[in-house]
């Protein structure tokens, strides 16, 4: 638990220093710099490379996971060459993609050219910018089984935060045209890949060279079945892509773009899963191997319970922020819009990021077959409920689409997980984070309706206002934290900074 905690914490260091820069690009950068069409360009072209390199993997990055602790070798440092299976596969899977690209280019031209024109002339970066995501993934991956995520986590958090930054300030203050703009901005994600690649070969602990004879036919049979099955698996991961394109086919990039901004900060409440899953599924993956139920629960149940608190207390700080936020960003009215995103976005990745252990847990299984009908469940879900919700509600339908295909999807897959393996994410801690939100719920309600108009009208007097409040409801939902005994863990953690 120790290598846990400490890879965690320096990942989510690493997490929330690129979430101060992020903060600083998007609101007081990006949306000075680049217009609505603009920002919903890059989301696009992001979240498209996302969903096609989340295919083009074959399922690597969930099987890497899953069968390190098989490879994994005290007297061979480079573990059977595991490393050559995770960058093959995806190879192979890229070309496929490419394939497939070039037979459904004008399908794809035609989907978008009427209301994103400007999508379709930068349609041809898609290919590297694939390239680029997907490679980025597999040797973060292999950098997670080796229990070495800090590094892979600064340079996704940092380093392409920091280059897009200064794409931004280049093109927003004229010195570079909007073509060379989109090729630096996709060029950024293959220098991050750059950097993991090295970084991964500096820990001396790869090798492109597949040991073939360490893999035996029932094991190669079983490899090939798991991959299989998280390749067409791998669109639930997605959701939040499948938003964005659908959005950029059926509102346009303007909305596009505003839902962008709205995603951003509904983004933060995940960040911690982020460092949290990375570390905690390799030791998942261990205990489901060993057939150690108990540890498989106990970590499900740390997980969850940790996830969940934290998670809705970074929710609750920016639903009670939103109107101060808007206030101060550059152009903020014109984003206003995309409040209602923020709301139910954000209670999306409460669940998704809470309860996503489960997944983990049911990938890793002798059931892990079974994943490919939650996961068709989940995509379909998302599917047919943006069709219906973006008609109706515009880009809060979008939000709505993914906050319900989640719920129904984790209802469902807890369920089985239970019936099938005894394992349950459920614990007291979880009811008294509820009661605990629920109190400052109240207490916010209250401050609004009694101390708030004592601060006057105005921006500043806003901003004071938001911040006096904020400070207040955090050291207050701090202590109720150590008083309700909500985790031993936390209260330890909160001692611990006392006594220093």
């Amino acid at each position: 638990m120790g290598v846990v905690a400490r890879q965690s914490i320096r990942g989510a260091i690493a997490n929330y220093v690129g979430i101060a820069i992020g903060f600083v690009t998007t609101f007081f950068v990006l949306t000075d710099c680049l217009s609505q069409e603009e920002i919903g360009l890059t989301r696009v072209m992001v979240d498209a490379a996302l969903l096609f390199s989340g295919l083009a993997q074959l399922g690597t990055n969930a099987s890497i996971i899953r069968f390190f602790p098989y490879f994994k070798s005290a007297n061979d440092e480079r573990n059977h060459g595991i490393f050559g299976w995770s960058v093959l596969i995806p190879f192979i899977g890229f070309l496929l993609f490419l394939v497939g690209f070039l037979l459904f280019k004008e399908e794809i031209v035609e989907a978008y050219s009427g209301e994103s024109p400007l999508l379709v002339d930068y349609c041809y970066l898609l290919l590297p910018l694939t390239f680029f995501a997907l490679y980025l993934t597999v040797f973060e991956t292999n950098a997670s089984v080796l229990m070495r995520i800090t590094v892979p986590r600064v340079v996704r958090e940092v380093v392409i935060r920091v280059f897009n930054l200064i794409c931004y300030l280049l093109y927003g203050n004229g010195i570079i045209s909007l073509d060379l703009f989109v090729g630096l901005f996709c060029g950024s994600y293959g220098v991050a890949m750059l950097l993991n690649m090295g970084y991964l070969f500096s820990l001396g602990k790869i090798s492109f060279r597949i040991d073939w004879k360490f893999l035996s036919k029932p094991m190669l049979k079983d490899m090939l079945r798991y991959t299989l099955f998280m390749t067409i698996a791998v669109m639930a991961g997605n959701i939040p892509l499948i938003n964005s394109l659908f959005l950029g086919a059926k509102e346009g990039l303007a909305l596009t773009g505003v839902y962008t901004i709205a995603f951003y900060i509904a983004n933060i409440v995940e960040v911690p899963y982020r460092s949290l899953g990375a570390i905690s599924r390799p030791l998942v993956a261990q205990a489901v191997k060993d057939k150690n139920w108990s540890e498989v629960n106990h970590l499900c149940r740390q997980v969850s319970l940790h996830q969940l608190l934290v998670a809705s207390l970074i929710y609750f700080f920016i639903c009670i922020n939103l109107k101060a936020l808007f206030a101060v960003i550059p152009h903020g009215a014109e984003y206003l819009g995309g409040i209602g995103v923020v709301f139910l976005l954000g209670l999306a990745k409460i669940v998704n990021s809470s309860f996503s252990i489960s997944a983990d847990v049911l990938n890793y299984s002798k059931h892990y077959p079974m994943t490919l009908v939650f996961n068709i469940l989940l995509t379909l879900s998302a599917i047919v409920l943006n069709g219906i919700l973006i008609s109706w509600w515009g880009i809060n339908g979008a939000a709505g689409a993914t906050l319900f295909a989640y719920i129904i999807y984790f209802v469902v897959l807890m369920l089985f997980n239970w019936f099938s393996m005894r394992v349950a994410l459920f614990s007291k801690g979880q009811l008294k984070v509820l009661a605990l939100m629920g109190v400052l719920v109240a207490l916010n309600w209250l401050w609004t309706r009694w101390l708030t108009p004592l601060f006057g009208d105005g921006t500043p007097m806003l901003i004071v206002e938001s911040g006096v409040r904020t400070l207040c409801l955090m050291g207050l939902g701090l202590f109720l934290v150590f008083r309700m005994h909500v985790s031993q863990e936390v209260d330890n953690l909160i001692l611990k900074i006392i006594k220093h």
